[in-house]
């Protein structure tokens, strides 16, 4: 884990999440990305000064968010980035090989009832780059457990487990497998590869109508400090995927939150 990325909008928490990401970047010895972006409006009608404006309150933004956090001697690189923001972190993501993006589940002061804001939740939806969702005003502490939950066990390529395997390495994170088999399961995804077999601290097979609900009903049992999910388009989210915004009544943890790449 070499490069973290982290986007900041006009919430509060932006702070906090920046210095949780500095914070882990700390012990894993990588760099900081973060990144502010700015829609450009269209050049036609005189409205490159407007664009100049946005660009300085998108820098602006950078520099308020940068002065409120501890370095800690962590390279923090900043940038602000015009267009839509899937487009400017795809654009990143090309120029710097990102291990993990770092989000608030709300990058805007929006309604307290919500758990992922429209911006987190298309990013998290949206790209293939392993995501950590973390708490608002949390603060960075070395997970001890990890409880990591999915329906298919068979994970064909290494790097899809590395997110997992650096914390383990870095903290000696025990992770707890939850291998959920529901109506829709396969022989094939009851079993599981070795490449996570060498990770895993303990196994414990389920049934349960989806992951979703097999989460729910086992978390206390664990009691994690981390929980870690399947990107899967009828995975783990299945009934959130049609909007980018989720409620807090439709799924909320108040742990941090790790999101895996799916497999091509």
């Amino acid at each position: 884990m070499k490069n973290i990325l982290v986007p900041i909008g006009s919430s509060e928490n932006s702070v906090s999440n920046l210095q949780y990401a500095i914070d882990l970047a700390k012990q894993v010895n990588a760099n900081v990305y973060v990144v502010s972006v700015f829609q450009e409006l269209s050049k036609v009608g005189g409205l490159s000064k407007v664009n100049t404006i946005l660009k300085e309150e998108s820098e602006n933004r950078l520099d308020k968010v940068l002065s409120l956090v501890d370095m800690k001697g962590v390279q923090v690189i900043a940038h602000p980035i015009k267009g839509e923001v899937l487009e400017g972190i795809g654009r990143i993501s090309k120029q710097v090989p990102i291990d993990l993006m770092v989000l608030a589940p709300r990058s805007n002061s929006i309604k307290e009832e919500v758990y992922l804001g429209k911006t987190s939740g298309k990013l998290l939806k949206q790209t293939n780059i392993p995501i950590l969702v973390v708490p608002e005003g949390a603060k960075f502490l070395p997970p001890k457990t990890m409880l990591m939950a999915f329906k298919n066990g068979t994970f064909e390529h290494d790097y899809l487990l590395e997110a997992v395997q650096k914390f383990k390495q870095s903290f000696g994170t025990e992770v707890h497998i939850l291998h959920v088999e529901t109506p829709e399961t396969t022989e094939e995804m009851k079993e599981v590869t070795e490449n996570l077999k060498s990770l895993q601290t303990s196994y414990t097979q389920v049934e349960a109508a989806t992951t979703f609900q097999a989460v729910i009903e086992y978390f206390q049992h664990f009691n994690p400090d981390m929980l870690c999910v399947i990107r899967r388009k009828r995975g783990f989210f299945k009934k959130l995927w049609e909007k980018n915004e989720i409620l807090k009544k439709e799924f909320y943890t108040s742990k941090p939150l790790l999101v895996l790449p799916v497999q091509e």
